[in-house]
């Protein structure tokens, strides 16, 4: 099989942002304990859509099916936004694109958004497409493990993956501290990543090595998204002790990671992780005995536009790339982590 390259990325975003304190007011949330939460996040600002104001002043309280409707018409936008600006950057066209991979958890729809993109951006009839839906945070880098595996076997045709996380169209909006985690936490965002096989030149992009899954079967319950019979819709639901669930075995999973390669820590130069929060983050930097700047893309992401679910990853790949500070030969590792409970990587080399 052809060593498959990453050859481009581009991210959106919705063209609305807030501050945390500007979601407080809008909301009127005035428990302090959920203000606590909100302002001790690490997140500065987020993008997300929000709902007209009602009779009483407040975002109006959508229904089940306004927030599907909105998962689609949100999720449709920035990622046509996303895959353009990732084909820009990649010097290619829609026509190129012969297979499209879509990411999502904030919502379900049949048929998926690898096929409306296909319908609504003209892509060819030919294209092949896969929709990798609900597996969460971490489901980026399992999607990118068997877009890569696709391009290896079709070596010079353009294969791209999109993120695509309209994370406000999962929003339950009530007083419980379980809920204020998640409405503090999540934005809506999109990326999307374009790979090629068989391309040798190094300019290209980084070749992908190789991938690896670590999953904690004890806490499966741990990080999930169903039904709330209460609030009449789904709810997401992160469990306190997650942080250090997934800070405890990122050590093991990475190791496994680097010696399937012949790799040793010291010489990864570039850590790409999921922006999953401020103590997620943490967790994972000091059980890997990792730095503040190894993980400073990973903590401006989380700053800037919160955690964008499986996108994240991305969104810190794109800055990494800006800095133009990897050269010929750096190793890089890929970082997720999600529902399962489960720890995604993949292993790069510039």
């Amino acid at each position: 099989m052809s060593t498959t390259r990453i050859t481009a990325v581009g991210t959106a975003l919705p063209p609305v942002s807030y501050t945390q304190d500007e979601l407080l007011e809008i909301f009127r949330i005035t428990d302090p304990r959920v203000r606590s939460i909100f302002r001790n996040s690490a997140i500065s600002r987020r993008s997300l859509v929000l709902p007209p104001p009602g009779a009483d002043g407040m975002p109006r309280r959508e229904t089940q099916g306004e927030l599907l409707r909105k998962h689609v018409s949100s999720g449709l936008s920035m990622g046509g936004d996303a895959l353009h600006a990732c084909l820009k950057r990649a010097g290619a066209s829609l026509a190129d694109v012969r297979y499209l991979c879509c990411v999502s958890s904030t919502g379900f729809i049949s048929p998926g958004f690898s096929a409306l993109l296909i319908k609504d951006l003209g892509l060819s009839r030919h294209c092949s497409r896969l929709d990798v839906v609900g597996m969460g945070c971490n489901a980026g880098l399992n999607a990118l493990a068997v877009t890569a595996s696709w391009a290896g076997t079709h070596p010079g045709q353009l294969a791209v993956m999109i993120c695509i996380e309209a994370c406000s169209a999962a929003y339950v909006v009530d007083d419980t501290v379980r809920t204020a985690v998640v409405n503090s936490l999540f934005g809506d965002g999109a990326a999307a990543v374009s790979l090629v096989a068989g391309q040798d030149d190094d300019a290209v992009g980084p070749a992908l090595l190789g991938f690896s899954s670590y999953i904690i079967p004890e806490a499966a319950d741990a990080m999930r998204y169903d039904w709330d019979d209460e609030q009449g819709r789904f709810s997401f639901f992160l469990d306190p002790e997650v942080p250090y669930v997934v800070g405890a075995h990122a050590g093991h999973a990475i190791g496994c990671l680097l010696a399937d390669a012949g790799v040793r820590q010291p010489d990864v130069a570039h850590w790409v992780l999921h922006s999953g929060g401020k103590k997620v983050i943490d967790a994972v930097r000091v059980n890997l005995g990792l730095s503040r700047h190894d993980t400073r893309h990973t903590v401006s992401v989380l700053r800037d536009f919160g955690n964008v679910s499986s996108g994240s990853f991305l969104f810190s790949y794109e800055r990494l790339l800006e800095e133009r500070i990897a050269v010929a030969g750096d190793y890089g590792v890929f970082m997720t982590m999600g529902p399962g409970s489960s720890i995604e990587m993949a292993l790069a080399r510039w």
